[in-house]
């Protein structure tokens, strides 16, 4: 009897670890690789803090949930309401190299740039606008909604351009909630811990 009760309490106790942990992390196994669950802990720790810059406007500006950009701190509509345009770099006369150059222009409130200027193209829109931490780290994860990044291509991505740009946005223009430095660390953190997306 005893054994058989001993038995119960372990098995009970397991179950309870099972729900708990369910809690914690995400159930789906992580696109990118599988990982401990300490592994997950610390990658969901990380995308937490990646999801605020994600979701300042030096980021989400770019990546809107239509297909005129966004612009401002208070994330507006882009003036002139241009277009997305097939590869992400607009339409017609309203191409956005046509304002944004290789570099921020001098001055508050003027067209900041940087190079190779662009939204997601429209096959890969990469919306991050109203997306929560759950939903943006699976798209993120996973290569069919990344364009078809793999892991080295998205630890690389940290050091994109226009990714950088975002921490010298010009006069103007508030900077991301963390420091470049910051940011990079936990979206590595992030990846090579799982690439695990925080519960729902």
């Amino acid at each position: 009897m005893k054994k058989i009760s001993k038995t119960i309490i372990i098995v009970a106790s397991f179950i309870a670890v099972v729900v708990l942990m369910s809690f914690v992390i995400d159930s789906e196994m992580p696109t990118i690789k599988n990982a401990s669950t300490k592994d997950s802990i610390a990658s969901v720790k990380a995308f937490h803090e990646v999801y605020k810059v994600l979701m300042s406007p030096r980021c989400m500006n770019c990546h809107p949930s239509g297909d005129i950009p966004l612009q401002g701190d208070d994330s507006h509509a882009h003036a002139m309401l241009p277009k997305r345009g097939v590869d992400g770099k607009g339409v017609y006369a309203m191409k956005c190299g046509n304002c944004h150059q290789s570099a921020n222009t001098e001055g508050p409130g003027r067209p900041p740039g940087a190079p190779n200027w662009h939204l997601p193209p429209a096959n890969m829109r990469m919306v991050f606008q109203g997306k929560s931490a759950h939903d943006l780290a699976k798209q993120i994860a996973n290569p069919q909604t990344n364009g078809n990044k793999n892991v080295k291509q998205l630890l690389a991505h940290a050091d994109d351009s226009l990714v950088k740009w975002g921490w010298e946005p010009g006069e103007g223009r508030t900077l991301p909630p963390l420091t470049y430095n910051e940011f990079k660390k936990a979206w590595i953190t992030w990846i090579e811990n799982g690439a695990y997306a925080p519960g729902k």
